[in-house]
């Protein structure tokens, strides 16, 4: 219907009728937008405004009692209790609220009131990952471990990313790793390989070991860096038959194979065709005043060679390449080398050394140094490891020199490596030695 404006009073009455009609909802939409305002500020005055502008937004109260909750300079915990009271009634399915108003009356003591809270965040959110963790952290201070355990494990399927902090809790307030396995942990690779490296800072071998083994029921793909501190761990407190296991079976779920050389040696990738730098395998750390890396074309045998090459600027004292050999206590065994020098400087030359980190460090035995330029040449020496020794470990070394020319140049070579165990129809006992230079037989 058109209704027609033709006088000026028409058009007045029309007007004003219009502004009587906006101005109320003008004033809720300036309301409204002042209080959001004021409330994105958090600061305690614009949150008690909002508050009194909009006493029916749940929100509101939230952020207030939020504050009081967790303000260190004005923390209030009765009147967090009253705010979060005040926006429940208003949305009583907030999970949010539910779940802090239940911390808030837990610091004040009020625990059967905490729990209540707790139980209806988990009605109002029955799916919600922060729900069952803050709920299951609760019952984990109360001690109610299998109940926590529960609420924990439902948290880990949903979120496995707070595996780390849920297995540090869980040992701290219960140390029994089957427990916490069987009730605490979903069966993930994610969330066994977390609790794993937990457990191993905190040097806790034989809980990892039990970890490792649920691990490696799920057939998972790992990578060798995923067993390698727990494997340093092993070798650190000497549990070397562990250790020893571990190693082959992350070798195999890595679906790394043991490279082509000699059989019987005990030595891993004694040609250096891999670049596997953890666990029994080769160990390079880095050296001042030396690069070490592979050579594709000066080699012994194999495909490569490793080489090490001093620049002249350092008295190194190089210990940057390491084997941990795992052997039979009371045996004896032969150590071979291929080694080759090109202008090598200062007195103290290149060499290796076995030694027994089991007695402590003890020295087995070292071949004779190498110095200046020399062909391939094979380096020999026999070992006869205690009693009590389940390890070796294997260096290529160079001592510093005590010389005022001490600043080492050149380059060494080392390849096909190898310890091999005496039979008793083997040589035993010979000195070490070293084959005239350029002779080729392989030890």
């Amino acid at each position: 219907m058109n209704v027609p404006l033709s006088s000026s009073k028409a058009r007045l009455v029309l007007y004003f009728g219009s502004l009587i009609l906006a101005a109320p909802l003008s004033f809720f939409s300036l309301r409204n937008a002042w209080a959001e305002h004021v409330a994105a500020s958090q600061a305690l005055p614009g949150l008690e405004v909002a508050a009194r502008l909009e006493p029916g937004n749940a929100r509101n109260w939230y952020l207030l009692g939020h504050y009081w909750q967790y303000n260190l300079d004005q923390r209030d915990a009765a009147r967090a209790i009253v705010s979060y009271q005040k926006a429940l009634a208003l949305d009583p399915r907030s999970s949010p609220a539910w779940l802090d108003l239940g911390e808030s009356y837990e610091s004040v003591g009020e625990l059967q009131s905490a729990r209540d809270a707790f139980v209806r965040a988990r009605d109002a959110y029955p799916i919600s990952a922060e729900v069952a963790w803050r709920y299951g952290n609760f019952l984990l201070r109360q001690g109610e471990l299998s109940a926590a355990f529960r609420e924990i494990r439902q948290s880990l399927t949903a979120e496995p990313g707070r595996a780390p902090e849920a297995v540090t809790l869980c040992w701290r307030a219960a140390p029994e790793i089957n427990a916490i396995l069987d009730e605490a942990l979903p069966a993930s690779r994610e969330v066994y390989l977390s609790a794993l490296n937990v457990l191993v800072g905190q040097r806790e071998t034989d809980a990892s070991l039990a970890v490792w083994e649920r691990l490696v029921s799920l057939q998972p793909k790992l990578q060798l860096g995923d067993a390698a501190a727990f494997l340093d761990a092993l070798l650190a407190k000497r549990q070397i038959v562990e250790a020893r296991k571990v190693w082959t079976q992350a070798l195999a779920l890595s679906g790394t194979s043991r490279p082509d050389d000699s059989a019987d040696s005990l030595i891993w990738d004694g040609e250096f065709e891999t670049d596997v730098n953890v666990g029994f395998a080769w160990r390079f750390t880095p050296a001042r005043g030396a690069q070490i890396s592979f050579d594709d074309q000066v080699k012994h045998s194999g495909n490569r060679a490793l080489r090490v090459h001093f620049d002249g600027t350092q008295n190194a004292s190089f210990y940057n390449v390491c084997q941990f050999v795992a052997v039979a206590p009371g045996s004896s065994y032969r150590f071979s080398a291929w080694m080759r020098t090109e202008a090598l400087t200062t007195d103290r030359g290149i060499f290796f050394q076995a030694a027994t980190p089991e007695s402590p460090a003890a020295i087995a035995g070292m071949t004779p140094e190498l110095r200046g330029t020399e062909q391939w040449s094979p380096v020999t020496l026999p070992l006869t490891v205690g009693k009590d020794i389940h390890l070796l470990q294997i260096c290529l070394v160079r001592m510093p020199s005590q010389k005022l020319d001490n600043k080492i140049a050149g380059t060494v070579w080392v390849d096909s490596v190898s310890l091999t165990r005496e039979t008793p129809s083997s040589p035993a006992g010979r000195p070490a030695r070293r084959a005239a230079p350029g002779k080729k037989d392989q030890p």
